[in-house]
């Protein structure tokens, strides 16, 4: 019976994503907030929700090592997504319902074990409403949640929590750089129109300790993690199939962000870019041109039938910077059926090469979708 019950609950969550993503495309470009120019965000401020834009995302993600030397990556992610556009409670009927919301919250957690060679991850969706899940705003904090996984965001500091039946996340994260702020002002294009972007900041050197549990052990650990927050309404422009995204904590104290934007001719968009951000924390803006990335190896899922790269050859030709990145575990796929029915990856790396000639190492991680299946959503 619970077997069942868990079965329909999958199924109709992701009926209801379905829906949602069918309805939210038509009225997207009509009825949300727009980017269309540069965002200046501020902090604290701007680390919490900017409802009106119909999807958001706070993204962490990090390498992190045990005392016995053992090695883990993390992921942390919350998405929000709103339901109507602003102004749509105004015609629902009344009186009002505790239940009613404009706002879904999902969720998606995994840490990959890299000498085991396992990948842990997990979902959760829920509505905001009745404390099930959303955003709140104290003394200075901002607080993200969905049920038992929360991040709370203060002017340096960030704790990070999740609980699952199979591993869980208690971390405490640290600033050592300001926000970067990326393309223009926070303006991060991702198409054509002006209206194809994104207000996109990252915080990209987070110290990090605390505590990750699997398989029945608690692992006190310690390493670096990144922080992504962007929110944005327009769809992805009907020829782009997915993208390739990395970001790179390099051994001389800087910092890499790249994205690819694929194309169904097998070109990548214009609009592909990226951030270098210098030991100081200075950002310096990449366009499409200024980079190359060639792939070196692939592996293919044995349940999804998906081919990612996992293995690649990245140049910066501005910085003469030559870099070798691989996946530190070549399974670390998410399915993710019971929340937003996307399949994607999303892995540890780790490589290694050189800057104007000196010898540096990279940790990171890297984000690919629209290789198992289609990908329909902002980005």
């Amino acid at each position: 019976m619970r077997k069942t019950i868990k079965i329909l609950f999958i199924y109709l969550g992701s009926l209801i994503v379905v829906m949602l993503g069918a309805w939210l495309h038509a009225s997207a470009e009509n009825d949300y907030l727009a980017v269309t120019g540069p965002c200046y965000q501020t902090f604290p401020q701007d680390h919490g929700a900017h409802p009106g834009y119909r999807t958001e995302w706070w993204y962490y993600t990090g390498n992190v090592m045990a005392k016995s030397g053992e090695r883990y990556g993390y992921q942390l992610t919350f998405f929000r997504s709103q339901i109507s556009p602003p102004g749509a409670n105004e015609t629902w009927p009344q009186p009002p319902s505790d239940w009613r919301t404009q706002q879904i919250f999902v969720g998606h957690a995994a840490i990959s074990d890299l000498g085991g060679q396992k990948h842990y991850h997990a979902e959760r969706m829920a509505r905001e409403a009745l404390g099930m899940a959303g955003t709140t705003q104290k003394e200075g904090a901002t607080t993200i949640f969905i049920g038992p996984w929360s991040a709370t965001i203060r002017a340096d500091t960030h704790n990070l929590t999740a609980i699952t039946p199979d591993f869980s996340i208690d971390l405490a994260l640290q600033s050592s750089k300001p926000p970067v702020l990326h393309g223009k002002a926070g303006y991060s294009r991702k198409g054509s129109s002006v209206k194809n972007a994104s207000c996109y900041y990252s915080l990209t050197r987070l110290l990090t300790r605390g505590k990750l549990g699997a398989d029945g052990k608690t692992m006190v650990v310690e390493g670096l993690s990144w922080m992504d927050h962007e929110y944005s309404t327009a769809p992805l422009e009907s020829s782009i199939i997915g993208w390739d995204w990395f970001s790179l904590q390099l051994s001389n104290q800087t910092e890499l962000m790249l994205y690819l934007l694929r194309q169904t001719d097998n070109q990548t968009n214009d609009a592909s870019s990226g951030t270098f951000i210098d030991a100081s924390g200075v950002p310096q803006h990449l366009g499409n041109h200024d980079f190359n990335i060639s792939v070196l190896k692939e592996w293919t899922s044995p349940e999804t039938g998906g081919v990612y790269p996992v293995a690649w050859r990245i140049q910066v030709l501005p910085l003469d910077l030559d870099l070798k990145v691989a996946a530190n575990l070549s399974d670390q796929e998410m399915q993710t059926a019971a929340s937003t029915g996307v399949t994607y990856w999303e892995g540890s790396v780790s490589g290694n090469g050189t800057i104007v000639t000196k010898r540096v190492q990279a940790k990171g991680y890297v984000e690919l979708t629209g290789y198992a299946d289609a990908i329909d959503a902002p980005m």
